[in-house]
């Protein structure tokens, strides 16, 4: 993939089965910023970020017309590497979902499984990831413990932080705050904000609040398809389309 590995997305058609989930999607996503995807739930917003790494290959009577771009490569061109892509593009969900092993597994699952065995260098990487996610501090003197063991909010910092230690440069993020109280929220937050210097984030929110802290660029989804996507500050502020002013006024959805 090219140095610059911003996303752009052609003429693009979800089906399952007979069901159009999502209608001529087009969108350029610039690295180095976070991207919210914003709307109804139904619209679409994770069937997109799934399609990004291809998660979708895994459900049966999926079907996908137009055109990925990342990096400058068609992802979903015959011969795509999509162990690489999945390396490349990261993903974290909206339930921390760590493994039921140590702290320390947890986070050396990926680096081992692209080739890394030796101990020095995965305790490099781990203590990297950990870093990098805020979660170092408080794991750093129980990494061989459960993950299970930590609280919500630990755990999906520690989902992050086992997502980066594959050494994405785009990260997905499906609601990753949905279930967190408040102060895990707004430390998942900052860290989005930290990350973006090295990353492309695009993060799926119901939290209008949320977008508007932590994003630069917002796409709005309705019924599979963006009504509107540009800078945050300006779907926020002056919408252009009426359906989006009335979604953020709360008038439905």
């Amino acid at each position: 993939m090219d140095e610059k590995l911003n996303i752009s997305v052609r003429n693009c058609d979800l089906y399952y089965g007979d069901f159009q989930a999502l209608k001529n999607i087009n969108i350029d996503i610039d690295e180095n910023e976070v991207t919210a995807l914003i709307g109804p739930s139904g619209c679409g917003k994770s069937t997109f970020i799934k399609m990004l790494n291809r998660m979708n290959d895994l459900v049966e009577d999926c079907r996908i017309t137009g055109e990925i771009m990342i990096g400058g490569q068609n992802i979903y061109a015959k011969g795509t590497d999509v162990n690489l892509l999945r390396k490349n593009v990261g993903m974290v969900f909206q339930k921390p979902n760590p493994f039921p092993m140590s702290i320390y597994d947890n986070v050396a699952f990926a680096p081992r499984t692209f080739g890394i065995k030796k101990k020095g260098e995965l305790d490099s990487v781990v203590e990297r990831s950990l870093k990098q996610a805020g979660l170092w501090a408080e794991v750093k003197d129980r990494l061989r413990k459960n993950a299970m063991g930590l609280s919500g909010g630990q755990q999906q910092r520690l989902c992050i932080a086992r997502a980066l230690a594959a050494d994405p440069r785009i990260l997905l993020m499906d609601e990753p705050t949905s279930a967190l109280d408040p102060i895990s929220t707004g430390k998942i937050e900052d860290l989005m904000s930290e990350l973006k210097t090295g990353y492309t984030i695009v993060i799926v929110t119901h939290n209008m609040q949320q977008a508007t802290r932590i994003s630069d660029m917002t796409a709005f989804f309705l019924l599979g398809e963006i009504v509107e996507y540009g800078k945050t500050v300006d779907i926020f502020s002056n919408p252009k389309d009426k359906r989006t002013e009335n979604y953020i006024t709360g008038r439905f959805g």
